[in-house]
């Protein structure tokens, strides 16, 4: 696999804490990639340990094949997006840009191109000569991320890129990341798992500074391998018998309140179109209102599934005022 980005074994310790122990991950080259964990999992460690802001104790770091950070090889060719970003309040937005364009070491005609595209991508071009404490919040973190951008950079990485946004301008930064160059690896820490699910070629699971999987978006929803349908509640009985007769290899699952089919297969066996070609015209021939269909199971419920055991086994700090044993 072509990676951009490769974590063997990492390790970072804070005393005696293991921030991260002994992750592995591989990015796939032009890809979207989602950072899935909870907070304290070791996702904003990961990010700066890649870019050098953090060193490592143990394990390895490449970047595109070349081996860990080097300003001198990666400049310009590696963005970081920290989460909790501040901008300098006095700073105007173009100078702003223009200033970190040139610690990247892009030419200034290049430079004047990239700054008029990455303002027309998040909507500001308006305000192009407005001090920075002029600037709503949301109006700040969409200039990060003009800046996170700029340069058309190769890996670009994102920590909760969508915090602030109201729905309209987030909507607006997904349709960008979609549009991105091809040549660009993007890979985004985020808590809005659907968000995610919609964006992403692939993901990780990462607890306790370990990675619990990582596979393609297809995989680890089973686009592929499972469809449910959402029934009308209290509606007309299934007919299970006939169901299954439509396909032989599958397994029926079938919520308590009758309001949820799923249905699962085995990908060499049959298609995720072809079954609902089947499954549905039996239920429609039987009167059962069908209300959606979805292809797959949400990346949270495969999450929570995955990471169950590392979550029961973190233990959960005492109530105030107890006696510590």
């Amino acid at each position: 696999m072509n990676t951009a980005l490769e974590l063997k074994g990492v390790v970072k310790t804070y005393g005696s804490r293991r921030a991260l122990d002994g992750l592995d991950l591989a990015v796939p080259h032009g890809t979207i990639f989602g950072l899935v964990g909870s907070n304290g999992a070791g996702k904003t460690t990961a990010l700066a340990v890649t870019v050098g802001l953090l060193r490592r104790n143990a394990g390895s770091v490449s970047l595109f094949g070349e081996g860990p950070f080097d300003p001198s090889r990666h400049a310009g060719r590696v963005t970081l997006l920290p989460q909790d970003s501040r901008l300098p309040l006095h700073a105007r937005t173009e100078d702003l840009l223009w200033f970190y364009g040139r610690l990247q070491g892009l030419a200034e005609g290049a430079l004047r191109e990239s700054i008029d595209e990455v303002l027309e991508w998040v909507h500001l071009r308006d305000r192009r000569r407005s001090p920075v404490r002029t600037l709503s919040h949301g109006m700040m973190r969409r200039l990060t991320i003009a800046q996170a951008f700029l340069g058309r950079p190769e890996l670009v990485l994102l920590d909760e890129p969508m915090s602030g946004l109201d729905p309209r301008e987030a909507a607006r930064i997904r349709a960008i990341l979609k549009r991105r160059h091809d040549a660009q690896t993007v890979v985004i820490s985020s808590h809005n798992l659907h968000e995610l699910e919609t964006l992403c070629d692939g993901a990780a699971f990462i607890e306790a500074g370990k990675l619990v999987r990582q596979d393609s978006m297809d995989t680890l929803t089973r686009r592929s391998r499972c469809v449910t349908f959402f029934l009308e509640p209290a509606g007309q009985p299934l007919p299970m018998e006939e169901l299954k007769k439509t396909l032989l290899d599958a397994t029926w699952e079938q919520a308590l309140d009758g309001a949820e089919l799923t249905v699962r297969f085995l990908e060499e066996a049959s298609r995720a179109v072809d079954v609902n070609a089947r499954v549905l015209e039996v239920l429609l021939q039987h009167g059962v209102g069908v209300l959606e269909i979805r292809r797959g199971s949400a990346l949270e419920s495969e999450y929570f599934s995955a990471t169950d055991s590392h979550a029961s086994s973190v233990t959960p700090l005492p109530p105030p005022g107890s006696a510590t044993p």
